[in-house]
């Protein structure tokens, strides 16, 4: 397919994304009500700071305080009022009570929210992909965007579901704990079926980079090798994170050949060959942050980089991290500053809390 007919149907379709940095024009951000602390369970407790899965093992299952939720919500409200202002559509999942618990034949949980549509659903090209997350309370989550989708759909748009996760305790290692410095990485899931995030995938066009992790398995990353098809290539990116899940703390493309990398979690001497020809650029330590709502959140400190580009030199970054801001502006880029460590808690920050539905541009190779 030229890029003229690319052109031609992403004009047509309300659905358009293939890389992290293309302009964006519409897009997808979560929502805080009705959230609620995920259910205790061992997929949860290992991929969450230590610090705060002690608080989380007398805390599951309950709803989050509402002055949490509020506090998270002023700063969401200033995340969405950038966008818009930077003539970004934004559209949101509806509200949905996550306390309600639910069953299987195997298994019940509670829920947890719609903070982070970036984990659970990827898009490629004109493609809404939901993928088959190991969370159990993450299970009905995609139903608060079917209302949307359909919409998309109707215009459209393709959407797909890979095969519903059965979740049950074959899937998990019971016996897990966080392997220590120097020990090989082992991760809370097996190879029982199909399971993997969203987020352990950032594009570039023809190319997916992925992280296995605790959220995304070899037959995960397989199954959706398969289904994109010779059309795409996935690479992996090896992690050397103790607890890695979402590959965009770890690395994330911010423009046609310029990576962002965490030097913690990512040896640059191991990166694949193709990013021979890219500027490997080496993210700045996460600057301290204080407060309660920093000590208990649910993500890394490395969240500092989980940045959402607006097109190949806007990009919105937390207003705490002055480090990361004079890097940013050093390599060329505009930095937008927006307060957001009260989302910690809830699962992430810039990336994580949105998906990216139309940017304009067509599919590319960039390696």
């Amino acid at each position: 397919m030229d890029q003229n007919t690319q052109a031609a149907e992403a004009s047509v379709c309300p659905v358009n994304s293939h890389n992290e940095w293309d302009p964006l024009e519409e897009i997808i951000v979560g929502r805080l009500e009705g959230s609620n602390i995920p259910s205790y369970h061992v997929a949860v407790t290992f991929n969450i700071p230590p610090s705060t899965a002690k608080l989380f093992r007398f805390a599951a299952g309950r709803r989050f305080p509402g002055w949490m939720i509020r506090k998270a919500r002023k700063e969401l409200d200033e995340f969405i009022h950038i966008l818009e202002a930077e003539g970004v559509k934004v559209r949101r999942p509806d509200k949905v009570d996550f306390h309600r618990r639910y069953r299987t034949p195997s298994w019940s949980s509670r829920g947890f929210c719609t903070a982070c549509p970036r984990d659970i659903f990827l898009v490629v090209g004109n493609e809404i992909i939901e993928t088959p997350t190991c969370w159990r309370s993450r299970f009905f989550e995609p139903y608060a965007y079917r209302r949307l989708f359909k919409e998309y759909f109707l215009k459209g748009a393709r959407w797909t579901a890979a095969p519903r996760p059965e979740l049950t305790d074959e899937l998990f290692r019971r016996d897990y704990a966080i392997p220590r410095d120097g020990e090989p990485i082992r991760y809370v899931i097996n190879e029982f079926e199909p399971v993997f995030d969203a987020a352990d995938f950032v594009r570039c066009g023809r190319d997916l980079l992925v992280t296995r992790s605790n959220v995304t398995n070899a037959m995960g990353i397989e199954w959706l090798r398969r289904h994109l098809g010779d059309t795409y290539r996935i690479h992996e990116i090896e992690s050397r994170c103790r607890q890695p899940m979402h590959i965009d703390s770890s690395l994330l493309p911010l423009a046609p050949g310029k990576v962002l990398v965490n030097p913690d979690y990512i040896d640059v001497t191991r990166l694949p060959p193709i990013f021979k020809s890219w500027d490997v650029l080496i993210a700045p330590r996460p600057d301290p942050v204080n407060g309660f709502m920093s000590s208990i959140s649910a993500c890394s400190p490395w969240t500092s980089i989980n940045v959402l580009m607006l097109d190949e030199k806007r990009v919105v970054v937390d207003s705490s991290q002055v480090s990361l801001i004079r890097a940013l502006k050093n390599w060329g880029f505009e930095p937008i500053r927006c307060a957001f460590l009260s989302y910690g808690p809830f699962g992430g920050s810039f990336h994580c809390a949105t998906l990216d539905i139309r940017r304009r541009g067509t599919l590319e190779s960039y390696f």
